[in-house]
């Protein structure tokens, strides 16, 4: 429950310890509401169903390569590549997620399926350039406090030539109300503003806390990090998908981008 809404600083410490006890409360009753139109082992890169097949943003034959998946939820992504032959790990910060992660690997165990690992993707437990590619599907990004800390690690963590691909919601939302209907059309903030929104439940204890950059920032974070961009994908809605996430819908998504898949490699 709710209890207030604040836009206030919230360093790393508060940041994560409010995100880990949100995911785990909502973990299960998440994948309930979305597993559906995630699937279970397929890569979707959000709320507009766009899948990997169609946007090609990995472009890599996966069979043999060892594979990260950061923020993995409910671990979709991972086992996507797992089917291809990837050797995959998926971690996520919420023992919730990972938890469901697992249910959802039992339902299976025929069938491949990633090491599920607990961690901060700002702080991962791998030796330097320890996998091929790694993706992230939504996880993580807009919940740590430090963007560009967690960018250097994953550049850490990426082999010379490997490929890093991750997708979040798009830095143009934050100046839009959250809402799917016609006043979630109306700029009501300031895309510049990055002070971080805050939500506090009945206690008054910090229970959730998203953090803003803009698309310039992103940019600027792949390339302090050492890496080159290679794209910069913003998917439009497609007419197939009906459905309304959340503050994502089909009217909104017929004006506004939702998500932004960023895409860079790692030299040589």
């Amino acid at each position: 429950m709710t209890h207030g809404v604040d836009r206030r600083p919230s360093d790393p410490d508060e940041t994560s310890v409010a995100n880990r006890g949100w995911w785990d409360a909502e973990a299960l009753d998440y994948y309930l509401e979305h597993g559906a139109f995630l699937g279970d082992r397929d890569l979707v890169w959000g709320p507009e169903g766009w899948h990997e097949h169609e946007l090609g943003c990995i472009e890599r034959d996966l069979d043999g390569l060892d594979v990260l998946e950061f923020g993995c939820g409910g671990a979709q992504g991972g086992r996507w590549a797992a089917d291809q032959g990837a050797r995959v790990v998926s971690t996520d910060l919420s023992m919730g997620m990972l938890r469901t992660a697992a249910l959802i690997d039992a339902a299976s165990l025929d069938r491949p399926r990633p090491l599920l690992v607990q961690c901060p993707a700002e702080r991962l437990p791998f030796a330097d350039d320890s996998f091929d590619v790694v993706l992230s599907a939504y996880g993580a990004t807009p919940f740590v406090a430090d963007s560009q800390a967690l960018v250097d690690e994953l550049a850490r963590v990426l082999r010379p030539g490997g490929r890093l691909a991750f997708s979040t919601s798009h830095p143009v939302r934050w100046a839009f109300p959250d809402v799917p209907g016609p006043e979630g059309l109306v700029a009501h903030g300031s895309y510049f503003d990055r002070t971080p929104y805050v939500e506090s439940d009945d206690l008054g204890e910090v229970s959730y806390v998203e953090h803003h950059r803009t698309v310039g920032d992103r940019v600027r974070e792949v390339i302090s990090a050492g890496l080159t961009l290679v794209d910069l994908v913003e998917p439009e809605w497609p007419a197939r998908n009906t459905q309304t996430w959340g503050g994502w819908s089909p009217l909104r998504g017929e004006h506004l981008p939702g998500t932004l898949v960023v895409v860079a490699d790692k030299p040589l």
